[in-house]
């Protein structure tokens, strides 16, 4: 039988790296998720809605805001 006790430190600084892997894998993977659940419009709004919310905001300019509504309606 092998004596494990001699491993030590090595054994104990792996697991924890690879625990501290897991725990960021797993954060990125809900990072990535919540963000794709906040770029999709909430139900019930129109694409002119975000449009015009999105010209109120400053993200476009009027020019970009009328050939967009052009292409919607």
């Amino acid at each position: 039988m092998h004596d494990f006790s001699g491993m030590g430190w090595g054994m104990g600084f792996f697991w924890i790296l690879v625990f501290f892997t897991l725990v960021v894998i797993i954060w990125l993977v809900i990072r990535l998720v919540s963000k794709n659940q906040d770029t999709q419009p909430p139900a019930g709004k129109t694409a002119l809605d975000i449009l015009k919310e999105r010209y109120a905001r400053g993200e476009i300019k009027k020019k970009e805001f009328d050939e967009k509504k052009k292409d919607i309606v």
